[in-house]
């Protein structure tokens, strides 16, 4: 199995503020965002290759870090779109445009604002994707939760029964490619939230493998989780 590690790092990062895209921002250690998630990918021997999905406007920052960089295994700068479901379908194009059909290939899609993901996720992930067709990351939530109806508590769930989602998620890429075509083609993927929901939305009875993330994994969202 060749595995192909897709970083999107497509948006714009409104939410953190600023004329910098968020995935362009330094962390303490002077690196960026975008750097360190592309090294965890570059780090791990169960990835084959890497791929980044940047927003048109800033591919020649990217350009500029892939100068500065010592990366061996990013081999594709691929053109964001306007939605993150986009940008998740551009890489899958470019992929499935390039893939040798007589090797089994799978995609990791990877947002390049968790630049914490750890070694032994990734690994983890690749090794699920030996045996199942549909992987992702999650975490038990710890919070008790409520579904809510104009600002009204309607009922309480039981947390058990739910994981917050992380990445990479990953898939066999004939399988999300087909997913991704019929959600498009049904117009039904503006409404989807991540590339598992896809998924879901195509074949329900598809099973996704879930491998235990980390709370170390976390998102970078708001001003304040760049501190």
């Amino acid at each position: 199995m060749r595995n192909i590690a897709v970083i999107l790092a497509g948006g714009i990062g409104s939410r953190v503020g600023g004329e910098t895209p968020k995935q362009l921002l330094p962390l303490a250690d002077g690196r960026s965002i975008l750097e360190h998630s592309i090294d965890a990918f570059e780090d791990s021997p169960s990835i084959d290759e890497i791929a980044v999905v940047m927003h048109p406007d800033h591919i020649s920052s990217l350009q500029k870090l892939c100068r500065s960089n010592s990366w061996q295994k990013l081999t594709k700068i691929i053109p964001g779109g306007a939605e993150r479901w986009e940008s998740s379908y551009n890489a899958i194009k470019v992929c499935t445009e390039s893939a040798n059909l007589d090797e089994p290939l799978s995609l990791l899609l990877h947002d390049a604002a968790r630049p914490f993901v750890s070694q032994r996720i990734i690994a983890d992930v690749c090794q699920a994707l030996e045996t199942h067709e549909a992987v992702t990351v999650a975490v038990p939530v710890t919070d008790t939760i409520y579904e809510v109806r104009n600002n009204e508590v309607q009922e309480v769930k039981n947390r058990r029964d739910f994981m917050r989602a992380q990445t990479p998620q990953a898939f066999h890429l004939h399988l999300i490619a087909e997913a991704f075509e019929d959600a498009i083609k049904k117009g039904y993927i503006t409404s989807v939230t991540d590339d598992v929901a896809v998924l879901k939305a195509f074949n329900p009875s598809i099973p996704v493998f879930i491998v235990p993330g980390e709370e170390s994994n976390k998102k970078i969202t708001y001003p304040e989780d760049i501190k």
